[in-house]
């Protein structure tokens, strides 16, 4: 295994479905501009109240890839 140095972004992401779904909708939109992206944590959740019920989902990740040779 040779060694890696990662690069650490932080993102947010929305969703008015899921958590699952505001996490793939910030890696998508981030794989368009970000190469080599290998793991992410999230780090923060909260959400959007309309009427007593969930609008929108919000969460904050940090997303690593590794650099170019």
């Amino acid at each position: 295994m040779s060694d890696h140095v990662y690069k650490i972004v932080e993102l947010v992401g929305s969703s008015p479905d899921s958590l699952e779904s505001a996490i793939d909708n910030a890696l998508k939109k981030a794989s368009e501009t970000i190469r080599h992206m290998r793991w992410f944590e999230v780090i923060e959740t909260r959400g959007h109240i309309e009427d007593g019920q969930v609008a929108h989902y919000q969460v904050k990740l940090k997303v690593g890839f590794t650099l170019d040779d």
